[in-house]
């Protein structure tokens, strides 16, 4: 296997005020070697292991996360500065995934066939065998809770590689929910992107489970081509929000201001361009900037994240937007960024055609729903997209329409429990949560058994 320069330690730092919070050493190639083969090794067992037996140890697991949820909610804050109301709020989200995943392994099942009478037909669930899970730092808990919950319960072992930005997170989420289950089924391993590639290439990995960029995305998925692994993909987005004619301009801007501000933008399905109709546009605007210019955002994950979105928005600026409120990087320490209103975007922007995955709201006027529709539609990324409309006739053209795994009807953030949906595009591939995340996650297997002959 070709091995890769990595760092040999990474080193974390509060994004609040800059604070060591400490080091953790990364895995070595030998490390990585190590891991697969104890998956591997262990793999069979854990497949043969009742359903039924591995859900309770899936529940023992939630419950030690939530019982510890607040130690853990500390920690997240401390790495990836997201408030500690909110990071604990996502350890008990993760907690009640991995509950649910409890319930539904045991249940997910295969199907009776109707063959010959005197034959038996089965479409038989197997689990893949050795899952790899990269996943992220903006929500570092709920996010991993459902990849290793369904992989798990499914009776797949798993090597968790977790963001290099919260490596505390990491091993302390892989420690609570290892001590339920048995030795090697649970391996976290740690380091930057050198070591995911390296875990995705792997020759004896039967899945790789990614949330995260689409550059690594898609190096994941040029890995899995090589080696017959399948590639789960959750990757970047550049979600629109359209505000159609005949809304409320006051309450659009709210919706526009959670879309976009919340997590400090750092959301898979942050709201990243806005296009609202000429008719309400003035009055969206200054409501708008009112909306940013009342949110206390916490920091940036860390400093070199901020630079990317602060490039983003000086490079608008530069080509002829108009910085209503925001976009100037603050003095002092940490990683903060204000929230940020940018107007007079056009389609040649690097900030209307990326993800980027902060606090920016950059808004186009359009002349009517139909431009407003068809720009949305625009572009490589297909993830989710939210529509403002008092009009049934747009709304259902729109969720029709628009390219993308999730559309959003007038609640920029809402929807029911248990859905799952595809992304398209450069956001990636497969399902990547709820129940049909099970599926994913196992093989199937057709069982004819016919009697003896003659």
């Amino acid at each position: 296997m070709t091995t890769v320069d990595r760092p040999a330690v990474l080193e974390i730092r509060d994004p609040a005020d800059d604070r060591l919070v400490g080091s953790v050493k990364a895995a070595t190639p030998d490390g990585v070697e190590t891991a697969i083969a104890t998956a591997k090794r262990r793999a069979p067992g854990w497949a043969a292991t009742p359903a039924a037996e591995r859900g309770v140890a899936l529940k023992d697991a939630a419950r030690s996360l939530r019982e510890r949820a607040g130690e853990l909610a500390v920690l997240i804050e401390s790495e990836t500065g997201k408030p500690r109301d909110e990071a604990e709020e996502g350890v008990l989200a993760g907690a009640g995934t991995l509950e649910q995943y409890a319930e539904l392994g045991p249940v997910h099942r295969g199907r009776s066939l109707l063959g010959d009478p005197s034959a038996t037909d089965l479409m038989v669930p197997e689990p893949r065998g050795v899952v790899v899970a990269l996943t992220p730092w903006n929500d570092p808990v709920a996010v991993a809770c459902g990849l290793l919950g369904a992989a798990v319960v499914t009776g797949n072992t798993v090597v968790h590689k977790p963001s290099e930005r919260c490596p505390h997170t990491g091993a302390w989420l892989g420690n609570v929910l290892s001590e339920a289950l048995p030795e090697g089924v649970l391996q976290t391993v740690q380091g930057d992107g050198s070591v995911g590639a390296e875990l995705a290439a792997h020759a004896d990995v039967d899945v790789v489970a990614h949330v995260g960029s689409t550059v690594a995305g898609r190096s994941i998925a040029a890995s899995a081509a090589k080696t017959g692994a399948k590639a789960l993909l959750e990757n970047g987005g550049n979600d629109p929000l359209v505000v159609d004619a005949g809304v409320d301009p006051v309450w659009a801007a709210g919706q526009a201001a959670t879309g976009a501000f919340a997590n400090s933008g750092q959301i898979c399905v942050s709201v990243e361009r806005i296009l609202v109709h000429q008719d309400v546009a003035e009055a969206f605007l200054t409501a708008l900037v009112a909306e940013a210019g009342h949110r206390e955002l916490a920091p940036l994950v860390d400093r070199r994240h901020r630079e990317g979105v602060h490039a983003q928005v000086a490079e608008a600026i530069a080509q002829g937007a108009d910085p209503l409120v925001g976009g100037v990087v603050p003095d002092g320490p940490g990683a903060f960024y204000p929230a940020t209103v940018l107007t007079g975007c056009t389609s040649g922007m690097r900030i209307l055609r990326e993800e980027t995955f902060g606090p920016v709201a950059p808004v186009t006027v359009v002349a009517d729903f139909e431009q407003a529709l068809g720009q949305a539609a625009d572009g490589e990324y297909g993830l989710a997209a939210t529509v403002l409309t008092s009009s049934m006739a747009h709304a259902q053209r729109a969720w029709r329409e628009l390219p993308v795994g999730t559309v959003k009807i007038n609640n920029v953030f809402g929807g029911a429990p248990g859905g799952a949906a595809h992304p398209r595009g450069a956001s990636g591939s497969g399902y990547g949560y709820g129940p049909e995340l099970l599926d994913e996650m196992t093989q199937t297997k057709v069982v004819h058994l016919a009697p003896p002959g003659p």
